[in-house]
């Protein structure tokens, strides 16, 4: 079983966390508040998160200006962002927030159920990565134990086996995102293109220790 998935919840009012925690709460992940860019930022230093949920109108630093700096720091650029608003927000807002990469708006009071589901993408597409990462740490040990007692054989068999389990997951996620009711983002569709290269490329590994038929 994969570990669980942090989820930053932003917002400067703890009702609206609260709530946002009643509608995930479900997808049984770690849900993390933090009630200030600042304090999120702080918390985007020490632990990795699979999506963060980030309200537009906060006091101080607001949620565009909390996403350029996320989006500037090299350990979080690529941790996609869920802006929630209010329906008075302006063209010049929403050009803020695309101009900061973020991935989706939401805007209040938003649809739970939608909410909830876009969040489970991101969820499935982090633990993706994990197994990808974990694979090539599995690999990395085991040919450097082989002289102990794993053969070439086994390891490929072993590692030919988890990438068509990834291969597997990937594609019930593009099943299930093809058979939702909302088009699928554009950061969600490159990370899938992104991670289908590294099985790609993992295959391609396989094959060349495999060796000629």
């Amino acid at each position: 079983m994969p570990h669980k998935a942090n989820i930053l919840l932003v917002d400067d009012r703890d009702d609206n966390l609260t709530a946002l925690e009643a509608i995930l709460t479900s997808l049984d992940q770690n849900l993390v508040r933090a009630t200030s860019g600042e304090e999120a930022l702080k918390a985007l230093l020490t632990d990795d998160f699979a999506v963060i949920l980030l309200d537009v109108m906060m006091p101080g630093m607001d949620g565009f200006e909390t996403a350029a700096h996320i989006k500037q720091r090299e350990r979080t650029k690529d941790v996609p962002i869920i802006f929630l608003t209010g329906t008075d927000i302006d063209r010049h807002q929403v050009f803020r927030g695309y101009a900061s990469r973020s991935v989706d708006y939401l805007t209040k009071p938003f649809d739970p159920w939608v909410l909830r589901a876009k969040v489970e993408v991101f969820v499935e597409l982090h633990h993706t990565k994990q197994q990808l990462a974990e694979q090539s740490r599995l690999l990395r040990r085991e040919l450097s134990e082989e002289t102990g007692g794993a053969s070439t054989g086994s390891v490929v068999g072993n590692l030919s086996k988890r990438v068509a389990e990834i291969n597997a997951s990937l594609e019930l996620l593009r099943k299930r995102m093809a058979t939702d009711d909302r088009d699928a983002d554009s950061q969600t569709v490159a990370a899938i293109r992104d991670l289908d290269r590294s099985v790609a490329q993992l295959t391609t590994l396989v094959e060349a220790m495999r060796g000629p038929a």
